[in-house]
């Protein structure tokens, strides 16, 4: 269904209590993320019925409005259009929310959450990239192995490989940024980790090679940066400051960087690829299992963050990441669970629209509409798409123990969003099979799951 996006806004702005309750605004790729100064003003119900609206969530204090893949950023922008004319006058209220939201914040996160949020914040913003040179990698792969259109494949793997050999340096800009350091010392410091002449330089016995460290070592490289900026911006005098802060910044964590930190980061880098491949090789199954079951609870505690450099890693690495297929399982189930409450049930209105129209996002890999207007409320399809999950990535891990391993070249995308990005060591065809077979899997024991155990009787009779 397609939706106008300024007509979206000016229907979400009342109901969240009008740009006067609004005091901070940004977007994910799903979500519409609101800082609000009085949460208890939103209209809950009428803001879930609005078309175009796939499901609301709250989460560390800011409210959230699920509109899914590339129709966020529309209805974002037309948002902010709207509440342009207030901001002038509004920096009191701003200053109100930032406060009440610190406030919230606080209470909420504990050490682990915040450490995760700030480094989702570092690699969010990398993944429409990634989205798009993995699909150009992919077709660009096609070509080649079919032998077509020969003068257009080096144009093709120029475009797609342009953003994958300079990445550490949009990491390290985005980790400066978020740290509160300036964003071209960071990246200035991380550019060091893919600079060619540092095939010259010999540290622990070890000659260095571009890259070494990859998006790690960027990382590192860069919170190192900023950390020496800081130091500096309160020591130097404001009249040498413009010329001895970012010179130390550079010269201090470029030396750190190339003299420890990309040995170290190098280390860590080979380390997680080879801990993937070993996991798949040997436990694949089980490792499918545990990782498919698992992903669900993870989002909801928001601790999934934390695999994000690992998928961008072995990205960087292989040139596509083993455990993304397995953990899309998860959606899959959920998708089946929710089709097994639709059909038992069948007198509960209500819950029958909200899964109708919720489902095609759920197929697309979009599953915070299922998550919380379906199975988390219900309790027991939550537990059986966990069970649906873990079938889906066992069904993937089992092949990968025979060697046929699925990967996908970007992040962000699953379920049938993710076979444009489908990347392995076998061709186009088993990929594909291995993945829908996966997907198979994870509806009907989501689905066969819920069915017979996840559906209470008391939800029956109430239906």
């Amino acid at each position: 269904m397609r939706i106008d996006p300024t007509a979206t806004a000016a229907a979400i702005l009342p109901l969240v209590g009008g740009a006067a309750n609004v005091a901070s605004v940004a977007h994910c790729m799903t979500r519409l993320r609101l800082g609000l100064t009085d949460p208890s003003r939103v209209d809950e119900e009428a803001l879930r019925s609005l078309p175009g609206v796939l499901g609301t969530v709250v989460d560390d204090g800011s409210y959230q409005v699920v509109l899914g893949p590339g129709t966020v950023a529309k209805v974002t922008a037309a948002f902010e259009t709207l509440l342009a004319p207030s901001t002038s006058t509004a920096g009191e209220l701003a200053a109100l929310g930032d406060r009440l939201r610190e406030e919230r914040r606080r209470r909420n996160a504990t050490p682990l959450k915040s450490a995760l949020r700030r480094l989702a914040n570092v690699f969010v913003p990398l993944i429409p990239a990634l989205i798009g040179c993995g699909i150009v990698a992919g077709v660009n792969g096609l070509l080649v192995n079919a032998g077509r259109l020969p003068w257009l494949t080096p144009a093709l793997a120029a475009v797609a490989s342009g953003f994958m050999a300079l990445i550490a340096v949009f990491v390290g800009l985005n980790t400066a940024k978020e740290f509160g350091g300036t964003p071209v010392l960071g990246g200035a410091v991380a550019a060091i980790v893919v600079y060619p002449g540092v095939a010259k330089l010999t540290v622990f016995g070890v000659t260095l090679s571009p890259g070494q460290g990859g998006v790690l070592g960027a990382l590192a490289a860069a919170l190192l940066a900023t950390h020496v900026e800081k130091w500096c911006r309160g020591r130097v005098p404001d009249t040498l400051d413009v010329l001895l802060t970012p010179t130390l910044t550079v010269l201090v964590a470029g030396l750190a960087t190339l003299y420890g930190l990309m040995w170290a980061a190098g280390a860590v880098s080979t380390a997680i690829g080879t801990a993937a491949d070993w996991l798949l090789a040997t436990t694949g199954a089980f490792a499918g299992l545990v990782l498919g079951g698992l992903f669900l609870p993870l989002v909801m505690l928001g601790l999934h963050q934390a695999l994000i450099p690992v998928h961008t890693t072995l990205i960087e690495q292989q040139g596509y990441t083993v455990l993304l297929p397995i953990l899309a399982m998860a959606g899959a189930g959920q998708v089946g669970a929710c089709l097994a409450v639709y059909v038992r049930l069948r007198h509960d209105t209500s819950l029958r629209t909200t899964i109708r129209s919720a489902l095609p996002a759920g197929l697309l890999g979009v599953g915070e509409p299922l998550i919380y207007g379906v199975s988390l409320p219900l309790g027991r399809p939550f537990l059986t798409a966990c069970a649906g999950g873990a079938a889906g990535g066992a069904f993937v891990g089992f092949f990968a123990m025979l060697g046929d391993r699925v990967g996908a070249t970007a992040i962000g995308p699953s379920g049938w969003a993710l076979f444009p990005l489908l990347a392995g060591n076998r061709g186009w065809g088993p990929l594909l099979a291995i993945y829908a077979g996966g997907l198979l899997t994870g509806y009907a024991v989501g689905f066969a799951a819920t069915y017979l155990f996840g559906v209470t009787d008391h939800a029956k009779a109430t239906a």
